[in-house]
């Protein structure tokens, strides 16, 4: 019990973070936020999928909620109209749930505040603390000075009636776009150039997919944001890194109107970055219309619904997240970290069967015509609860290509002329030839079993040096598709600076094999998955291919008439470098 507890103890000390402090800190006795519960919010936009870049934010805001007992809102930022969809909102839920957070009845819109933002920045303009800006953008940047020299505008000190006029024709529609902004009277000389009177609302005659076109001006991110969160009461505000210039201009708005509710506290983080990949919603979204992957959800891509539809748990990320951990510092993780933690879970779960890739003919010679046998083999080696299944084992069987060579290399312990090798819990077999095609292809190889040796054990005790060798019985096996997937960028930065990210992909990030061979009862599992809800939303079944990798089957393809499998991860750490 004792040694538990200090385990408990240790893990606590491990998940602490600057974020975890500075909370721990804020409700402790004297605190900003003494005696309330802890209230974190997770705001994406409905702009596209959610990546992994996403996760990090995610496991944070949903995490700190459940560590400190708190809770999380969900709020959709559709404050920017142009790219968002129904289509997202739906997705960005799915994800969620799938990675085991729920936001209970604390779903929320950015747009619901519209009302708000508006009345705030009404009441903005009758303090003084907002004016009617018409200069156009190129006017905009000529006058926003440097580090030595202010910015100006010539509508700065505007009469109050005026902008307030003016403002409401903005929202009435009567002024054509970009011919108006509203900006936030705040410092023009500020070395921090986010308090540089910023623009709080611009003009858009857009459909927005919740509000139609009721509204044609739109509040920025940067004034709606921090008006939501102290709307809804949220404490901590944790945003990544980018935002922390943003900070001061949060903290403006929150103190410059009247929310009767306390001050939020935004706490930055740094962004996840990983090897061989890009997070950019606006590349992403573009190698999706352009046709560069099969959609959102493609295997190769960083999104959650591509990596689940590769075979990646719930589990192995919010690991992985975990693992990386919560720092100030920028850094670029390896992908194959997060190979590291799927392979873990995998190999916890994973039900283990016999698969041939790169099929050739085996053929035991000395095996009686029209005989078949039964083994029976675990389904997990690591957890027995998983079970057994059995698999048949007759004449003619199924190998790897690779697994025989005529002439071997050295050390090659393999199939070869001579060579005795163990076929996995089954017999030991010894190769005697091989049979070739008119072009001198391998197109069989032949062996003789040693009858004594049934589950791989010789009766006299003799060792063997040859391999252990995966095979699968050419009368109870059916054809499948499997599909390789490798990084979907060859470059290890391709989001690097002065590079066409496009121009960094993989010609070889997908090998598709026909006609590999899996065990039978593939058939019944592909049916069963068949009638699951929401297949694109769930893990599909997932297993280990005996000495290859971790497999599932693709949970938009797969049928029991055509079986698709995606490699999840290989046993080994075999990214490339």
């Amino acid at each position: 019990m004792a040694e538990e507890l200090k385990n408990t103890e240790t893990a606590e000390v491990e998940n602490r973070n600057f974020i975890y402090d500075f909370i721990e800190e804020d409700i402790a006795e004297g605190g900003q936020y003494e005696g309330m519960t802890v209230h974190t919010r997770f705001p994406p936009e409905p702009n596209g999928y959610l990546h992994i870049g996403h996760c990090k934010a995610l496991c944070i805001d949903f995490g700190m909620a459940e560590r400190f007992g708190g809770i999380c809102n969900l709020r959709m930022d559709d404050t920017n109209p142009a790219k968002e969809d129904t289509e997202y909102v739906e997705a960005i839920q799915q994800d969620i749930h799938w990675l085991g957070f729920d936001w209970g009845d604390r779903f929320f819109y950015g747009s619901d505040y519209f009302e708000k933002d508006y009345e705030y920045a009404v009441e903005l303009i009758k303090k003084g603390l907002a004016y009617v800006c018409e200069m156009t953008p190129e006017e905009f940047k000529a006058n926003r000075g440097d580090t030595t020299t202010p910015a100006t505008s010539p509508y700065r000190d505007r009469p109050i009636e005026e902008n307030l006029a003016l403002f409401e024709k903005m929202k009435n529609g009567e002024v054509e776009e970009g011919k108006m902004t509203l900006r936030a009277k705040i410092d023009l000389a500020s070395g921090n150039f986010n308090m540089r009177d910023p623009v709080i609302y611009r003009i858009r005659y857009i459909n927005h997919h919740r509000q139609g076109t009721k509204w044609c001006i739109f509040p920025m991110y940067d004034f709606a944001h921090p008006i939501q969160d102290a709307l809804e009461g949220i404490t901590h505000s944790l945003c990544s890194l980018e935002y922390e210039d943003h900070r001061p201009l949060y903290d403006w708005v929150v103190t410059n109107v009247s929310i009767p509710y306390h001050k939020p506290r935004q706490i930055e983080f740094a962004r996840l970055g990983i090897d061989h990949t890009v997070m950019s919603k606006r590349k992403l979204r573009q190698l999706v219309e352009q046709k560069y992957v099969s959609g959102w959800d493609d295997p190769r891509m960083p999104t959650l619904c591509g990596l689940r539809r590769r075979g990646y748990t719930a589990k192995s990320i919010r690991d992985f997240c975990e693992v990386i951990g919560v720092g100030k510092s920028t850094n670029v993780i390896e992908f194959r970290e997060l190979e590291r933690c799927l392979r873990d879970d995998l190999n916890l779960t994973a039900e283990r069967t016999m698969a041939v890739l790169h099929p050739v003919k085996l053929t035991v010679t000395n095996y009686p015509e029209g005989q078949s046998e039964v083994f029976t083999v675990e389904n997990n080696p690591t957890d027995p609860a998983q079970g057994t299944h059995e698999i048949t084992f007759s004449r003619n069987l199924w190998i790897e290509a690779e697994d025989f060579m005529e002439n071997p290399i050295p050390k090659y312990k393999r199939m070869y002329p001579g060579n005795e090798v163990r076929l996995k819990g089954a017999y030991l077999v010894t190769c005697t030839g091989c049979v070739k095609d008119d072009e001198g292809n391998v197109v069989e190889v032949l062996c003789e079993y040693d009858p004594q040796s049934r589950g791989g054990d010789p009766a006299d005790g003799r060792k063997v040096k040859g391999a252990t060798m995966h095979w699968i019985d050419a009368s109870n096996c059916v054809d499948a598709e499997v599909r390789l997937y490798d990084n979907l960028f060859s470059d290890v930065q391709p989001d690097g600076p002065d590079k066409n990210f496009l121009e960094c992909m993989n010609p070889e990030s997908l090998t598709v094999l026909n006609g590999c061979k899996v065990e039978k009862n593939m058939v019944e599992i592909a049916k069963a998955f068949d009638e699951a809800e929401n297949r694109t939303g769930v893990n599909a079944p997932t297993f280990q291919f005996m000495r290859t990798g971790f497999f599932c089957m693709d949970n938009r393809d797969c049928s029991a008439d055509h079986l698709v499998f995606n490699r999840s991860v290989s046993l080994k750490d075999g990214f490339k470098k």
